[in-house]
């Protein structure tokens, strides 16, 4: 599982302001040479599929 991909899938569910931030966090990491898998990215993925659940930041 890709956790990119999946935060893709809920993006039209989550606010686009959370989703823009969500975004550049993890173009920030992935510039500065970390990966689409690593724990970083994989804790972007947990609050988004949080967000989705509970319908709040």
């Amino acid at each position: 599982m890709n956790p990119i991909n999946e935060i893709t899938k809920v993006a039209d569910r989550i606010p686009l302001e959370a989703l823009r931030d969500k975004n550049a966090c993890i173009t920030d990491w992935l510039a500065g040479g970390g990966n689409h898998d690593d724990p970083y990215v994989w804790q972007h993925f947990r609050y988004a599929q949080r967000f989705v659940k509970e319908g709040n930041e």
